[in-house]
């Protein structure tokens, strides 16, 4: 059995995009480190001065690498694009992390695809989707199940911390995707903007919040240059260059590969436990993410199936109106127009005036001919297997 051109075009493309795809979730996987790199080398308390430095060197290598700046407009849609993604999300993530279990956390995070969805429905025009909808919310469930222990305590300020993070990265995804890269801009290039511009709203923050940096040890430089080249540099150049090739929506449920990597992580490195709850979260996230990538499932179109005319009430100019005086003709303007009078049932296309069962009034409604759908077949000719009945003649005074 063939397939139809819509559903093997989508076919096509999720097989050539799948590539990307895999790239692409590599910068997921490498922030799933984050949480162990964090608690096992870095120093503690000091969450927004890693931040910092996960952002901003990388950005500076990345513009001392590529030699390119933004250009015109672009220095304010770097700058908003940098603070979306980086500057606000970074210490939303770290508000919510300090008074929130990692689990609610990640969670709360987890909304992402929903806020990604909405928004690409509002400001990209895309179809919101019952089917990415439903994935999504399943997304949340299995995240839910892997991370979040009986113990979980909830705490109002972190949940909107959490909430709002999520939302601002979920902003900055769909304008990155709304801007597209600059033409000649390699996405190096692109990603150190962004990096660079986060960088420098986290410093006056993290001097702010924090004081002055702690001391760095061995350990800890080791996982600076982790953050910042590897879950940095790497990861976004990444994950914009993705963002921009592929649907947005099925970039941003990439991210539930993050918190699932930190849970596994934390069970091989760190001796915690994966019970069958969390086996069985593990499964519905990988699910939602499998089905995010998927092309939006359509109903089959009837082959008959037509469109639905245009139609639209014209007049006759006044030249045409006393075409009965002209000499030894039988045809009338009205002949003459590619359209079909809606006045009997088979659709007569004499002039109104000629026929006494409908009414005569100097405009009548008239459609285009409706046209079939493109790789139809020919329906049957009209009228094939109708009764011949005479159209319902104007019932007089």
């Amino acid at each position: 059995m063939t397939r139809s051109g819509p559903e093997r075009a989508g076919g096509d493309t999720f097989s050539s995009n799948l590539p990307r795809t895999a790239v692409t979730a590599l910068a997921p996987l490498a922030w799933g480190t984050t949480y162990v790199v964090t608690t096992e080398l870095l120093p503690p308390g000091h969450p927004l001065f890693a931040g910092l430095l996960r952002a901003l060197p990388a950005g500076l290598v990345a513009l001392a690498f590529t030699r390119t700046l933004p250009n015109g407009a672009w220095w304010g849609k770097a700058a908003t694009l940098g603070v979306l993604n980086i500057g606000l999300f970074f210490p939303l993530l770290f508000v919510a992390a300090e008074r929130l279990p990692g689990g609610v956390a990640a969670t709360l995070g987890a909304v992402q695809p929903l806020v990604v969805a909405v928004l690409a429905a509002t400001l990209l025009r895309e179809g919101l989707s019952v089917w990415r909808a439903v994935w999504g919310v399943t997304g949340v469930l299995g995240v839910g199940l892997v991370v979040i222990g009986p113990d979980a305590m909830f705490d109002a300020v972190g949940i909107v911390a959490g909430l709002l993070g999520a939302a601002a990265m979920a902003l900055g995804v769909t304008l990155t995707k709304r801007w597209q890269r600059p033409a000649g801009v390699s996405p190096m290039a692109f990603a150190g903007w962004q990096l660079s511009a986060g960088g420098l709203f986290l410093v006056p923050v993290t001097f702010l919040v924090e004081g002055p940096p702690p001391a760095i040890d061995p350990p800890a430089v080791l996982g600076y240059l982790w953050l910042g080249l590897i879950g940095g540099l790497c990861a976004y150049v990444l994950w914009f260059r993705g963002v921009i090739a592929l649907p947005v929506t099925s970039v941003a449920v990439l991210g539930l590969l993050s918190p699932l990597v930190a849970a596994l992580l934390g069970a091989v490195l760190l001796d915690q436990t994966l019970g069958p709850i969390e086996l069985l979260g593990f499964g519905l996230a990988l699910a939602a993410i499998a089905a995010g990538q998927l092309p939006v499932p359509t109903r089959p179109r009837h082959p008959y199936r037509k469109r639905q005319p245009e139609c639209r009430r014209i007049s006759p100019s006044p030249s045409s109106t006393n075409w009965r005086a002209r000499a030894g003709t039988n045809t009338s303007p009205w002949d003459e127009l590619p359209v079909r009078t809606r006045t009997g049932r088979h659709g007569d296309h004499r002039h109104p005036s000629l026929r006494s069962d409908i009414d005569t009034s100097p405009s009548v409604d008239v459609c285009r001919r409706e046209v079939l759908d493109a790789g139809s077949p020919a329906p049957p000719p009209h009228g094939a297997g109708l009764r011949n009945t005479p159209p319902r003649r104007r019932e007089s005074g």
